[in-house]
């Protein structure tokens, strides 16, 4: 398997507070990672840090087998405004190649035939022409994964992608994110409140933690004091 991603020994700090400290992991390809931990305990700044927005205060991060930080598809979590956004759900998922434009100016046919073969892979061609503002949580959710899609080939980091979504389309998401990680390949890293769907879908789990982070297969988290004492929390 070939490493995408490794952390070594990685701090961040936030307004002057250490959020994370002393965090090493690794990725390889075809990996699913799911991100868990307590609020505060340093996702979103972690997250920051793999896409390349927030330089850690120590350590490094190393990306492997030629991956960019601009080619990580990712899908942030949404905010009210971002739900009520005025385009076309085409106009959407092609904005997924704003970072492989470079400096041209237009977006080129093959950017758009990209676009067009991700929206076809997730089912949603009857939605093609629909105004992104109008659709249900769900279908907002299978555009934004097409529209990381067209950034990302190889992996995809994915904020809170089923938050607020009803508990049947949660599962399909969910589904979803398992066949492209599975059937294709695709390298997830899931950043998630979910601890029970995340031990059920991963092959890896990194939980942050104040005093001492777990990183390992699910198996090893399962069977860890660290994962044992979540469950026994949330039973």
């Amino acid at each position: 398997m070939e490493e995408l991603l490794k952390c070594e020994n990685l701090a961040f700090s936030y307004e002057n507070t250490s959020v994370i400290k002393n965090l090493s992991f690794s990725v390889n390809s075809g990996d699913y990672l799911c991100i868990v931990g307590e609020n505060g305990s340093g996702k979103s700044t972690l997250t920051k840090g793999i896409l390349g927005l927030k330089a850690p205060v120590d350590g490094k991060i190393i990306k492997g087998a030629g991956l960019k930080a601009n080619e990580i598809g990712y899908l942030p979590q949404q905010t009210p405004a971002q739900k009520d956004f005025p385009a076309s759900v085409f106009e959407v998922v092609l904005s997924g190649r704003l970072n492989s434009r470079g400096m041209k100016p237009f977006y080129s046919k093959q950017d758009k035939r990209i676009a067009h073969d991700n929206i076809k892979r997730l089912g949603i061609e009857e939605l093609l022409k629909r105004s992104y503002r109008d659709l249900s949580g769900g279908q907002q959710q299978r555009v934004l994964l097409a529209r990381a899609l067209c950034a990302g080939k190889k992996m995809l980091l994915l904020d809170e992608p089923v938050t607020g979504l009803d508990p049947i389309v949660t599962d399909e998401m969910y589904k979803l994110i398992l066949e492209l990680n599975r059937k294709e390949n695709i390298t997830i890293i899931m950043v998630s409140h979910d601890i029970t769907s995340a031990v059920r879908y991963a092959t890896h789990i990194l939980h942050l933690n104040d005093d001492k982070s777990f990183f390992g297969t699910t198996k090893e988290y399962m069977k860890s004091p660290m994962g044992q004492y979540f469950f026994a929390e949330v039973s």
